[in-house]
């Protein structure tokens, strides 16, 4: 899969990402806003088992942020099950030298109509912690709208966060 939005491409992790992917993904500033799941420090082995994972699964779900083919980010799609099959999570991270410049933007909203298309689904959401205000500007430029507050739904280093829950839909 390859989606290009600017000067970047949406696509298929390769095992050939593992250098980029564990420099880049080194990072307490990204860490800090994924769930514990997402180690830190990330290393070479940690990148390597993740593109093992991500590349053997069919179909494809979690995808590249890339610039001339260095990966510098990851987002993805969790599809629910039984009930919630028609939904998905929304995961992303992106390096931190890459902030603020409107990249994780057009990758939400690309991979949101991907989703949408390719997946047939009816919701896709979000769940970023309240402390990443920036995470929730980017969704709701993107489309995403505000749902509610989840209190006290997670522990991250110690300390009891909450989250916001955003969405976007595909049905009237």
């Amino acid at each position: 899969m390859r989606i290009a939005i600017g000067h970047y491409t949406i696509r298929d992790w390769a095992l050939d990402d593992a250098e980029a992917l564990a420099r880049y993904a080194n990072n307490p500033n990204v860490a800090a806003n994924l769930r514990d799941g997402f180690p830190h420090p990330y290393t070479t082995s940690d990148a390597e088992a993740f593109l093992r994972n991500v590349t053997a699964r069919s179909p494809r779900t979690i995808f590249a942020i890339a610039r001339d083919e260095e990966a510098i980010g990851s987002i993805g799609l969790m599809i629910g099950s039984d009930v919630h099959r028609f939904t998905a999570e929304l995961g992303y991270w992106l390096a931190e030298p890459f902030w603020g410049k409107g990249i994780m933007t057009s990758a939400v909203a690309a991979i949101t109509d991907y989703g949408f298309a390719q997946f047939k689904l009816n919701r896709i959401y979000a769940e970023p912690y309240t402390s990443n205000p920036a995470s929730a500007r980017l969704l709701e430029k993107a489309g995403y709208r505000l749902e509610g507050t989840l209190r006290a739904s997670v522990v991250k280093h110690g300390r009891v966060l909450d989250q916001f829950m955003y969405a976007k839909t595909n049905v009237q």
